[in-house]
């Protein structure tokens, strides 16, 4: 491609002549990725396809607009543009040449790289841009071993990680246009809030989705697209039935425990082929594996793992369900937002804890050297029996690691119990995604 036919395309992708669409701001993710920019690494975004990605980079493209007012210092450009020709480390030197020629960036320019995946051998142009001091450089994808498998060869110490996940149950809000800022908010608006809760379970939180009518369609796109896009195409994949197959199998039964020996048998494929699928889902980040705690790593690695959808919604649309699981599509929900809290806090460590006797607890937090938290997901926590086998569990998971406080998280129950010195607290889940 010549560089004027470059540049028509650039264009499209930049604010040199007109605004662009950058959506509803998103500011846990900015303020990291504006803290990250006062650094010299590369900063990668990385997440779920359709979870905001091309938007977060696109405001912060704004944001430093509107602070520096430098159009031309920024660079923005979208792989999966498919006019878009000779997408290899060259091709990725001619977009930047057409750039620095047409546009004479008064300073180092902001180079926004938006599914770098799509270009062959990019690392290498990345960390000879990043040595020679050329540009700051912000880049996205939608493979996590890709990037981190390439950037910790070519750029160890000299990157630094945002993963971007669906929104939150407070961005969820906003989106759809209740923005609780006070307490006094949680009480005028309490049915709101619980009714646009059960969308979130049902539905899920991908942008698009949240704002369409047809969120099943999309959903089912979604699929496709990440299946054939960041599985097969990218891996090569031949036994695409079975991967499918997998895939469903997951998503029907999010929450439970699983192992690749179990599966094994149900699916009637090899272990080691389902070991190998699951890494690429969870590569593509459409599905987390939550490993069991425990002292010894050997252990953790041969215990089952919790199997976790990054959206209920897509878990919902593609899994294979008789009831609604609203038990289980809370824990999900809850499993999500712990990890947009280890994306803010790098020290924290989730995992589910288990004891010889299979007293269970959903969730186990470490801190650094200590065990800070651990949290039970109960949503019908009236029936006694339910209540009375949580809440032994986790009293004993309390014990083992000298905490003094314990969490379950209900549909609405509300209240703390006092257990010879050791308090738990019932939290609405709806009131614990909002912090309060």
């Amino acid at each position: 491609m010549d560089k004027n036919e470059l540049l028509k395309i650039l264009e499209d992708w930049n604010f040199w002549e007109r605004d662009l669409e950058i959506g509803f701001y998103r500011p846990d993710y900015l303020n990291r990725l504006r803290d990250f920019l006062a650094t010299s690494y590369v900063i990668v975004i990385s997440g779920a396809r359709r979870s905001g990605k091309s938007f977060i980079m696109r405001q912060l493209a704004k944001s430093l607009i509107q602070e520096k007012n430098i159009k031309n210092n920024i660079l923005i450009v979208n792989f999966e543009d498919p006019r878009f020709t000779d997408l290899n480390a060259n091709g990725l030197q001619k977009i930047y040449e057409a750039y620095l020629e047409f546009l004479n960036p008064e300073a180092k320019p902001y180079l926004f790289l938006d599914e770098i995946q799509e270009v062959e051998n990019w690392e290498k142009w990345i960390r000879t841009a990043h040595e020679l001091d050329k540009a700051r450089i912000i880049i996205s994808g939608s493979n996590a071993t890709l990037l981190s498998r390439e950037l910790s060869t070519l750029l160890t110490g000299r990157h630094l990680d945002v993963v971007v996940f669906p929104l939150s149950f407070r961005e969820y809000l906003i989106f759809k246009n209740l923005d609780i800022r006070e307490k006094l908010d949680i009480i005028n608006k309490e049915i709101d809030i619980k009714r646009l809760l059960r969308e979130y379970l049902e539905f899920g939180a991908f942008p698009e989705v949240v704002l369409s009518g047809q969120k099943k369609q999309i959903l089912l796109n979604y699929f496709e697209d990440i299946l054939n896009k960041d599985i097969i195409k990218r891996f090569k994949i031949r036994k695409i039935e079975q991967l499918s197959n997998l895939t469903r199998f997951y998503l029907s039964n999010i929450s439970s425990l699983t192992t690749f020996s179990s599966l094994e048998k149900t699916l009637k494929f090899s272990a080691d082929t389902i070991e190998k699928f699951s890494g690429y889902l969870e590569d593509a980040y459409i599905l987390f594996f939550l490993k069991r705690f425990s002292f010894k790593v050997r252990e953790q690695e041969k215990s089952p793992r919790k199997v976790y959808a990054v959206d209920t919604g897509l878990a919902n649309t593609i899994g294979f369900r008789f009831t609604q699981n609203l038990g289980r599509l809370a824990e999900n929900l809850v499993f999500l937002e712990l990890n947009r809290k280890k994306m803010l806090e790098p020290n924290l460590e989730l995992y589910y804890w288990k004891d010889i006797h299979h007293r269970e607890v959903d969730f186990l937090i470490k801190n650094n050297l200590k065990v800070e938290q651990v949290i039970q997901v109960c949503w019908e926590i009236t029936e006694s029996g339910t209540k009375n086998r949580e809440i032994r569990a986790l009293l004993k998971a309390m014990d083992e690691f000298g905490l003094k406080r314990g969490l379950v998280i209900t549909e609405d129950f509300e209240s703390e119990q006092d257990f010879n010195g050791k308090k738990i607290e019932y939290a609405p889940l709806w009131k614990w995604l909002l912090g309060y």
